[in-house]
């Protein structure tokens, strides 16, 4: 019936502040998986992460996103989840991109650690009918670990998941807040427009504007 179907990646995260790592990740589905484009969506309000402390805002991490993916014309921002006022499972953002556009494939990237917790994510099953997830490697997960636990999932939920040919970038959000906290630079983890923002708006408790 849609014979120009598109393709569309998903970059979930509240990133708090968005980094290199997430970039990257994105870049590589879009072009490993011939994506038209990859949306980065800002968690509103996650479940898992209820008691966010010294985070920035969420008017302050859509900026941020905003500021890291402006000079790439395939990434866009959705703002799907931001404008819940309850709590946001993928499940339910995913069915409901889908009813509004049928003729679109997503394809919801995600970390190999995410994968293992994947079970305990609300309705992993509607998940995977709802989308390809597409998985980021990293060197400390074993290949045949990985590869049996795309299995399993597969299998029991008749979905597809696919691996990302990814390089391990281990960053996290959490680690670039405590670098901040301490007053050590996050030059390189981030992109200079995010480092500048995060900077003039002193968003992180006690970041030393003269170190970012």
């Amino acid at each position: 019936m849609w014979e120009n179907r598109k393709k569309i990646g998903i970059m979930g995260g509240t990133f708090d502040p968005i980094h290199i790592g997430h970039l990257i990740l994105g870049e590589i589905a879009y072009e490993q998986f011939q994506l038209d484009k990859v949306l980065f969506m800002p968690a509103g309000n996650p479940p898992h992460k209820k008691n966010r402390k010294d985070g920035a805002s969420n008017q302050q991490r859509v900026e941020m996103v905003k500021r890291a993916i402006a000079s790439n014309p395939h990434f866009g921002l959705s703002l799907v989840e931001m404008d819940k006022t309850t709590y946001t499972y993928t499940y339910k953002t995913l069915e409901e991109l889908k009813k509004q556009n049928p003729d679109t494939d997503y394809y919801f990237i995600l970390g190999a650690d995410s994968l293992y917790d994947f079970e305990e994510w609300k309705e992993p099953g509607r998940i995977l009918q709802a989308c390809t997830v597409l998985v980021a490697t990293r060197d400390h997960t074993s290949h045949e670990r990985l590869n049996n636990r795309i299995s399993f999932l597969e299998e029991k939920y008749h979905g597809r998941i696919e691996k990302m040919n990814s390089p391990t970038i281990d960053i996290a959000s959490k680690e670039l807040r405590a670098r901040i906290v301490e007053g050590n630079p996050i030059i390189y983890y981030v992109p200079d427009e995010v480092a500048a923002y995060i900077r003039e708006n002193n968003i992180y408790k006690d970041c030393d504007k003269d170190e970012i």
